[in-house]
């Protein structure tokens, strides 16, 4: 009675965590194995799979729109995230002084975005960013910015600064309120401190602020590379990966060749060589901001 009571004192942890690990491994383990197996293969999502060893990845590697893709992530990546976490790093900074009123709702209005669908805030963007009629250039030709209409959705470089603008309303107020914890956590004894040897507030957010922040710099930093990288509704309905292809992401022609070529064995090679590639982004900025001698 005794041995069998301690066998299952020993079971039982296991089977209450035995709902997570099988979870895991029929929706997220066995997804990505079973990606990686059809990489190797030509399957069109029908009939059987042609098993063609690495064929797919060499026409991956010698496929221009790939490079593109990541030229393209890499530049709308430059283009907001810098400007996101400086400005976000500001507003939390203000909504985290001691002198901010209304600090509720400033907060409240800057998250807001982050709450409203990415589809409808799309299509909004499409109204906004209208060359002939949209609020964009209405305002700036009103107050004499601009004489010609700004082609924001038909020229390559206006199509990448929208989409930057649109990720950037998007994700400032998420990247703010990360920031905000980690400036919460800083002692305000640094500061008066600093106030005393005559450090101005210019100062100390250059001298204690952003060093004291690095690590959640970093965190908002591997997060918004992930993010740009896996861009896909927005460019898919502000431009649909044009024109000339220049807001075509990773994920929007894994996209294409999935949903729209039925190629699934390609797309599964762009899906495991994006996952290779975002981790070793991501391990190379930890050890970059690593500040461990």
């Amino acid at each position: 009675m005794t041995s069998r009571l301690n066998k299952q004192l020993k079971i039982a942890p296991y089977i209450y965590i035995s709902p997570y690990f099988i979870l895991f491994f029929v929706f997220s383990l066995y997804p990505i194995l079973y990606s990686i197996y059809i990489s190797f293969t030509d399957w069109n999502g029908s009939g059987e799979k042609t098993f063609i060893g690495f064929e797919n990845y060499v026409q991956l590697f010698g496929d221009k729109n790939f490079w593109l893709s990541l030229w393209n992530s890499s530049i709308i990546f430059l283009m907001y995230v810098p400007l996101m976490l400086f400005l976000g790093l500001i507003f939390a900074s203000m909504l985290n002084s001691n002198w901010m009123v209304g600090k509720g709702f400033f907060r409240m209005a800057l998250f807001v975005p982050n709450f409203v669908s990415v589809v409808a805030v799309s299509f909004v963007f499409v109204l906004l960013l209208n060359t002939q009629n949209g609020l964009f250039n209405s305002v700036l030709r009103n107050i004499g910015l601009i004489d010609n209409p700004i082609p924001w959705l038909e020229s390559p470089w206006w199509a990448r600064i929208s989409v930057s603008i649109m990720v950037l309303y998007r994700w400032l107020g998420y990247n703010m309120l990360l920031l905000m914890t980690g400036l919460q956590n800083i002692s305000k004894d640094l500061y008066e401190a600093a106030y005393v040897d005559g450090a101005t507030k210019i100062k100390s957010f250059f001298f204690i602020t952003i060093p004291l922040v690095k690590k959640m710099l970093l965190f908002c930093t591997v997060l918004s590379t992930i993010g740009t990288f896996s861009l896909f509704t927005e460019p898919f309905i502000l431009t649909q990966g044009g024109p000339l292809n220049s807001t075509l992401t990773p994920v929007l022609m894994l996209y294409t060749e999935s949903f729209q070529n039925f190629n699934f064995g390609y797309a599964s090679s762009i899906a495991v060589c994006f996952f290779i590639l975002m981790m070793t982004i991501s391990l190379i900025q930890m050890r970059v901001f690593d500040d461990k001698e």
